[in-house]
């Protein structure tokens, strides 16, 4: 071991380069800012891994995911109120089996220092059901890096670590190690756990409930939420978390002299989420006040409410109760009520065996055409290689209908407007050939700022957008811009003119349009493919339009 002088989040960028990141994305906010400018100034130097400024947190997240899917190791950083920006990818990451190790390292900034709000980012771990790490000191703050990752890849779960600004921008020794470790190998998740869609989202959030067992138990028995119990004093119990612990220990030398021959009273630090039930029982079993001292919003109070048993016994979704994922219905809250089922004509009886009616691609719909075209293209590149060298990263629309059979030509559904950011990510951990496909309202959606990433920072995707005319899965409602503004849309954010490609999706081209995304999956940067064909729906719908204004 060594030393070295450190700010907060220079012990927590280099504890995560010598955990073994591949991958680091961020958006600038104070206090979080110097995280990820310590891993871009080894990045630039070349000693670390690679790291990148992002648009927005949003699509930070998104990056991070696609590292993540790679199989390797990512941090993305940003301040609390950016977690706002970055939940829809965070919500939904919660549902994807993670493969390699995801920690989203989050600033809050109590008293506002230079902030809007005093959110509490504990807020969001919990009600994405994901783990969360908060370090007391620099020190901790360099170890859990690495404790963070191996739990995010030991329960498959994203990981929040959640500092504040007092531990962001204060310096301290820390003993850091002389080697880092070696870098996860390029292993790419599966996709029926990368795809959300309905019936795979479903599947997924039953395991994300059936990991909070074994996270509780993880919880109660990490040597990092140290239980001190006091048989002598009954009277009080302090609970902490975060600085809150610091500021108790300053006091300590005067409120043991006030204490007497009883001694301290028991005491609990929290550093975790879930938090540890069981040492919070014990805790409460040994006095009859507690005292929460934490930093930030009162998130442990009011969560202490809902562990400590009181007179009234509660039953629900927490007990099994009632069903904690799916809705409810008469029959289970009959069964909760201590009620007997509802008598069924099909009582006694069978339940016919239906057969299964995915949904499915419409017949003519220019997707079938245009993932073909992409399959064809991604079995020649992988073929060529001679190895497994491609990502396919889609978003949410009917083009996610592409992912299940005959075609199964993407490989994960995260949110809108993740597919570049994902490719981006794929792409810098290592995987040659990256593809994000998005559809035509989805990018203007969200999916400019990831373009805007991609460009900045050159790194070789093929974005592919399925451009039908309308915003088809959700009614036909029609797109913001027509399709002829996508192509300048595109070319203003600095996609080179070349690298631009407007092609039209008809199945006597599958092969020519095959060709073309091999051409430009080799272009060692950022390169455009437009698939164009209105939807079956929106040529009826245009065609009716024509016909009352002509009539």
């Amino acid at each position: 071991m060594k030393e070295m002088v450190l700010l907060g989040d220079e012990a927590i960028a280099l504890g995560a380069m010598h955990a073994g990141v591949s991958g680091c994305f961020g958006y600038p906010g104070t206090p979080s800012t110097e995280i990820l400018e310590y891993l871009v100034d080894a990045f630039e130097r070349g000693e670390g891994p690679a790291a990148r400024w992002c648009a927005n947190e949003k699509t930070a997240y998104e990056s991070a995911l696609g590292v993540s899917f790679a199989g390797r190791r990512a941090i993305v950083t940003m301040k609390h109120v950016g977690l706002n920006v970055a939940a829809d990818p965070f919500m939904n990451s919660a549902l994807c089996q993670i493969k390699g190790g995801l920690v989203c390292v989050v600033a809050d900034d109590p008293s506002m220092h230079s902030s809007q709000g005093e959110q509490d980012t504990r807020f969001y771990a919990d009600f994405a059901m994901v783990p969360l790490f908060e370090p007391v000191n620099q020190q901790e703050a360099y170890e859990m890096m690495a404790e963070a990752f191996e739990l995010s890849e030991r329960f498959a779960v994203p990981v929040v670590m959640r500092i504040v600004t007092r531990l962001a921008h204060s310096r301290a020794v820390v003993r850091v190690a002389e080697k880092p470790r070696s870098q996860n190998p390029l292993d790419k998740g599966l996709p029926q756990d990368w795809m959300l869609l309905p019936a795979l989202a479903r599947k997924n959030y039953a395991k994300l409930i059936d990991k909070q067992g074994p996270l509780g138990e993880w919880a109660s028995s990490w040597s990092r939420n140290e239980l001190v119990i006091n048989e002598s004093r009954k009277d009080l119990a302090v609970i902490t978390s975060g600085l809150g612990r610091n500021y108790f220990r300053e006091n300590l030398g005067d409120y043991r002299a006030s204490c007497g021959a009883k001694g301290l009273p028991s005491t609990l630090h929290v550093a975790s989420l879930p938090l540890p039930s069981e040492l919070i029982r014990k805790l409460a079993d040994s006095a009859e006040t507690l005292l929460v001292i934490e930093e930030g919003m009162p998130f442990l109070e009011k969560q202490l409410r809902g562990i400590i048993p009181g007179k009234n016994r509660i039953l629900g979704k927490y007990d099994g109760t009632l069903p904690r994922a799916g809705e409810l219905n008469p029959d289970t809250v009959r069964k909760a009520l201590g009620l007997p089922p509802n008598k069924s004509v099909l009582d006694g009886a069978p339940a016919p065996e239906l057969p299964a009616r995915p949904p499915q691609l419409c017949k003519g719909c220019p997707h079938h055409d245009s993932y073909s075209s992409l399959n064809l293209a991604v079995s020649r590149l992988n073929e060529k290689e001679g190895r497994v060298s491609t990502v396919v990263a889609a978003d949410i629309g009917c083009y996610a209908l592409g992912a299940v059979a005959p075609l199964k030509a993407v490989e994960s559904i995260v949110c809108m407007g993740a597919s570049i950011g994902m490719a981006r990510g794929a792409a810098e951990a290592g995987y040659k050939y990256a593809f994000g496909v998005i559809g035509d309202s989805t990018f203007l959606h969200s999916g400019l700022t990831g373009l805007v990433d991609a460009v900045s920072s050159k790194t070789p995707v093929t974005v592919i957008i399925l451009d039908n005319s309308i915003v088809a899965m959700t009614g036909c409602q029609p797109t913001m811009l027509p399709s002829s503004q996508l192509e300048q849309a595109v070319l203003g954010i600095g996609v080179e003119r070349e690298h631009l490609k407007v092609i039209e999706a008809l199945p006597g081209k599958v092969e020519e349009n095959a060709r073309i995304l091999q051409e430009e999956a080799e272009y060692p940067g950022v390169s455009v493919v437009i698939f164009v064909r209105e939807c079956l729906e929106a040529v009826r719908l245009r065609k009716k339009r024509e016909a009352v204004t002509h009539g």
